[in-house]
């Protein structure tokens, strides 16, 4: 029978932490983001959305070594912002998570900016008329009606950030009990001689996670789809 030793349980935790702590990250200013290209229109609009969406269409592995530059001890940030006040972010857990938030932005957002799509725009404007400001109709009629949305961007940012490889592997290292998350360690069990047994039990693990956040997403779903009716 297979056992995981302290290394596989510190990756398989550590795979969810950062899966959520970079979605609870990414959510503010992915609300933001999608508000401002659903209800607002400004030049750059179009950069934007090409910016937003342009870890879709890089490699993990190209995002990574950006991070790479700009945290690391010679990047732009790294050398002129962290270094001064003590930071180190690099082969670091925050690292990971920062790499993950930046690939999986884009899912969120386009989840929320679909929601928000939907969204009766005399609704705002009658919210508007009967006094809410600009703060108060976010929160009393763009968030409410748009929740599903923050919940399904959640929970596909969090699926991502349980299967995130490239980015990570560049950013933050592969450093057992500090960096390593479950694709990480699966990826030194096929590289190494009779580690298939251990990497097909770490594959089976990453399904059953992956399986229970698409059945929450169902449970979520069907109860507000029967709170409505």
């Amino acid at each position: 029978m297979l056992e995981f030793s302290p290394s596989d349980y510190s990756a398989i935790l550590l795979s969810v932490r950062v899966a959520v702590s970079a979605t609870l990250v990414s959510l503010p200013p992915a609300f933001a983001v999608a508000y401002a290209m659903t209800f607002k229109r400004f030049r750059g609009m179009l950069a934007l959305d090409v910016l937003v969406n342009l870890p879709l269409t890089l490699p993990p592995v190209v995002i990574g070594y950006i991070l790479l530059m700009l945290l690391g001890q010679n990047g732009w940030l790294g050398k002129w912002v962290l270094q001064p006040l003590g930071i180190q972010l690099i082969f670091t857990w925050k690292a990971a998570v920062i790499a993950t938030a930046v690939v999986g932005f884009p899912l969120m957002v386009r989840a929320i900016r679909t929601s928000m799509e939907m969204i009766d725009r005399n609704l705002v404007y009658a919210a508007r008329t009967l006094g809410a400001g600009w703060f108060d109709s976010i929160f009393t009629v763009i968030v409410p009606l748009s929740v599903r949305g923050l919940i399904a961007g959640s929970i596909l940012m969090f699926a991502r950030g349980l299967g995130e490889f490239g980015a990570t592997i560049i950013v933050a290292g592969n450093i057992p009990g500090v960096t390593r998350t479950i694709p990480l360690a699966i990826y030194d069990y096929v590289s190494s001689p009779k580690g298939d047994a251990m990497a097909m039990a770490l594959c089976l693990i990453s399904v059953i996670l992956s399986v229970a956040v698409l059945i929450v997403h169902e449970w979520i779903s069907r109860r507000m789809t029967s709170r409505r009716a």
